[in-house]
């Protein structure tokens, strides 16, 4: 029997093919084909690299050039109309970058001073002033947009032409128009380091002559200008609030350990005086009193009237034509003698003198000091230092003290009076507190609001951008499977369940075997006949379908 059924089998898979009916062979090549395609998609799925974002809201200009760029250097890329936004497989994003600002692209624009290194030969002065004044407002707008706030700037220049004959020169300004990102502002400070940056950069330019707007045409600087509180500028009152902020940190870090975390708030006002005053004094103490003077130069002169002129008095002689004798004795010592001061001479010279001087009025004399003292003077230079605290408010309010009972439930307890003195001392003392300057401080014991804030409502998971992500990524991959599976077990497998190969064996073949099968019409008798019918469909199952599919065509 094992020789008749050799000889039945069918030669090949062409042949299992051609044994198919019309309806199975389509089945077949619409599964094979369905397969195919998701094998393909497969690979091409992961063969397909993951883009990212190169650059976003490129002009047409810079789109272009980056993208004439990225096709020379044989880089695959995508290209968005909507928002201008280029992406480049992940694993080139850093290098494409690098190599595209080495060409200097994108250029966002603006021109800078690359100008400059274009310059023709021949070009005229007012050209070159031109160009320089192009430059340095593309470099400007660079710089400004380099902020976080702003998506592009403009700065437009008016620089007059340097005349040495003029008198009176005219100043430089300048406006800047700026594009503010959707929900971005700018705060007093940055657009006051706008206002000074620009001015900074042309020489001869004040702050207050330049002025900037945004997109919607509203002046900016002013409300800069008019923000300061009290004459202040943005650097001073940052500084006022750094102060302020010191204080009330000192306050909530001593106060904390008592009263618990979150337990304790507080507000400070500081008045400070940013005024920078010099002054200069000189002052001469007078040399009368007490103290010694330290005399600096003195000068006497003292000179006898008698020959300053009058009548010629003694006795015509040789005595009294000899030059008189220089005084020896100090400014204030006693008048020395006639005799003593002309020395000896004749006895009738002498005599003579005598009896002259004593019948006569001394001779005058005059005597002048001049003493010259040394003055006292004393300069006195003072530099009142800026940012000088004027005054100091304090205003804390502390949170009643929270206990829980044995079942759990939280009570609010006010403290007691000499709780409240205490930290009303340590925030005294943490602040520095000065009386004397007008300080003030109030230290109040109240309860906390209970209520919380309204908590974010949760995004639901269809609505989650990263499981929707997810799930595009995962559900492809699964998507490619499942028709996989449906292709092969729904359409392959069935229409080669169907082959009738094994239906051309013989029927008489199958009768020779050691048990008799019966007819159609003939219904199994003993049990044992139906035992051995059994055994042998499950011994060689295909021969007793041949039978059977005998039996089915008649």
């Amino acid at each position: 029997m094992e020789t008749t059924a050799n000889r039945a089998d069918p030669g090949g898979p062409l042949t299992t093919f051609g044994a198919l009916s019309t309806g199975n062979k389509l089945k077949l090549l619409v599964g094979a084909a369905a397969l195919a395609g998701v094998i393909a998609a497969a690979a091409m799925w992961a063969r397909t690299p993951d883009f990212r974002v190169l650059f976003s809201n490129l002009s047409d200009r810079d789109g272009g050039a980056v993208v004439a760029a990225l096709s020379q250097m044989n880089v695959p890329y995508r290209f968005s109309e909507a928002g201008g936004v280029i992406m480049v497989p992940s694993n080139v994003v850093h290098d494409a970058r690098l190599r595209l600002a080495s060409q200097g692209l994108p250029r966002g624009g603006t021109v800078g001073f690359e100008l400059m290194e274009s310059q023709k030969f021949g070009v005229t002065q007012f050209q070159e002033r031109l160009n320089y004044q192009r430059g340095l407002e593309g470099e400007l707008a660079r710089s400004i947009m380099a902020l976080s706030a702003v998506a592009a700037a403009r700065v437009h220049l008016a620089l007059p032409a340097g005349n040495g004959f003029f008198r009176e020169q005219q100043k430089p300004s300048a406006s800047v128009l700026v594009s503010l990102h959707a929900g971005r502002m700018l705060d007093r400070a940055q657009i006051a380091g706008i206002v000074h940056l620009v001015s900074s950069s042309v020489a001869d330019m004040s702050p207050k002559q330049v002025s900037v707007i945004d997109q919607s045409g509203a002046l900016l600087s002013s409300q800069a200008e008019a923000g300061q509180h009290n004459g202040l500028d943005p650097n001073q009152l940052q500084y006022l609030r750094n102060v302020e902020q010191g204080y009330m940190a000192r306050i909530v870090e001593i106060v904390e350990p008592i009263v618990g975390r979150g337990n304790v708030k507080a507000q400070v006002t500081a008045d400070m005086d940013f005024t920078l005053s010099e002054s200069t004094a000189e002052q001469y103490r007078p040399n009368q009193g007490g103290e010694p003077a330290a005399i600096r130069s003195q000068q006497v002169n003292e000179a006898s009237g008698g020959a300053a002129g009058g009548p010629a008095q003694g006795v015509p002689g040789a005595l009294s034509n000899q030059p008189p004798v220089p005084p020896s004795a100090p400014v204030n010592g006693p008048q020395p003698a006639l005799a003593q001061a002309q020395g000896a001479g004749a006895p009738g010279a002498a005599n003579a003198a005598g009896t002259a001087g004593a019948g006569g009025a001394p001779p005058p004399v005059r005597r002048e000091a001049t003493t010259n003292f040394e003055v006292d003077k004393t300069v006195r230079v003072t530099r009142s230092a800026t940012g000088n605290i004027k005054r100091i408010a304090a205003a804390v309010v502390v949170n009643h003290r929270r206990s829980v009972d044995d079942e759990g439930k939280a009570t609010l307890t006010p403290l007691e009076p000499k709780e409240v003195e205490q930290i009303q001392a340590l925030v005294r003392d943490a602040i520095g507190f000065n009386k004397e300057r007008g300080d003030a401080l109030n230290v109040v014991n109240a309860p906390f609001s209970a209520e919380e804030a309204p908590r974010p409502e949760p995004i639901p998971l269809w609505k989650d951008p990263d499981v929707l992500g997810m799930a595009k990524s995962v559900g492809s991959q699964v998507g490619l499977v499942l028709l996989g599976l449906l292709a092969i077990f729904g359409v392959i497998k069935p229409a080669l369940k169907s082959s009738p190969a094994s239906a051309r064996r013989p029927a008489a073949a199958v009768a020779g075997g050691d048990v008799p099968l019966p007819s159609p019409g003939q219904a199994l008798g003993a049990p044992s006949q139906a035992d051995a019918v059994l055994k042998l469909a499950r011994e060689n199952p295909v021969t007793v379908a041949n039978v059977v599919r005998t039996w089915v065509n008649g």
